[in-house]
């Protein structure tokens, strides 16, 4: 088989879990709530470790200790974003893999003031992605680089997935995650709230956290100070 056919691109979705939280005697026992209340959602589901300001885990024994932790909650630790040199080693001899973006990557600085050149023009907007029919169980729709608009029922166990905001004029009862490449200013907008689960920028809520007087309504879902806030609209 051609090593073409080995390798193909694919979209998935992970929770990330910042470190610091680990060391947090709070965190097992709310994350246990958590996982109680929508077990199926949790179960094997895999993390990555945002290591960002996180001292220590410098050493192997320190992600197994962490992989341990989080699969007693039916969790898999499977790599880690935001490691220093150090802590990429380490979790490379954990057989962790390391997911964009690191603090080990060099950054992009200009060596010098740039000349005073008149305003460039902003460049072209990429057209929204339209979805005019239902959103069947287990089916997965990624707008990459733009918005996702829906205007069918989006059904449980589906998935929305958008680098931009994500409209859906009918009921939203699977998941839909907006600003998928970390764009804290996207929001979601739906006519009837009854979501599994709704993310921005990675933060996300599960079906049970969010507010009840909020389900079944017109609502849109935005990021405020790095928190998910539900209003009506």
């Amino acid at each position: 088989m051609a090593a073409g056919n080995l390798v193909q691109g694919a979209l998935f979705t992970v929770m990330v879990v910042r470190a610091d939280m680990l060391r947090d005697p709070a965190f097992a026992y709310e994350l246990g709530q958590q996982v109680e209340r929508s077990p199926r959602f949790f179960q094997h589901a895999p993390v990555v470790l945002d290591l960002h300001g996180a001292g220590a885990f410098t050493a192997a024994a320190e992600f197994a200790e962490a992989r341990e932790l989080l699969r007693e909650h039916t969790l898999a630790l499977v790599g880690v974003q935001n490691a220093e040199p150090a802590q990429l080693t380490a979790a490379a001899a954990a057989g962790l893999a390391s997911f964009a973006p690191t603090a080990s990557q060099p950054s992009r600085r200009v060596s010098r003031p740039a000349p005073a050149v008149a305003e460039a023009a902003p460049p072209p907007r990429m057209a929204a992605r339209l979805v005019t029919t239902p959103v069947r169980s287990g089916t997965q729709i990624y707008a990459r680089g733009t918005d996702l608009v829906v205007t069918a029922s989006v059904s449980p166990g589906a998935e929305l997935v958008a680098d931009g905001n994500i409209h859906v004029y009918g009921p939203l009862r699977g998941r839909a995650l907006a600003g998928a490449s970390g764009d804290v200013g996207a929001r979601i907008f739906c006519s009837r709230l009854d979501a599994e689960l709704v993310s921005i920028a990675g933060r996300y809520l599960v079906s049970e956290q969010l507010p009840a007087e909020h389900q079944g309504s017109p609502v849109q879902i935005a990021l405020v100070d790095d928190r998910l806030t539900v209003t009506r609209n």
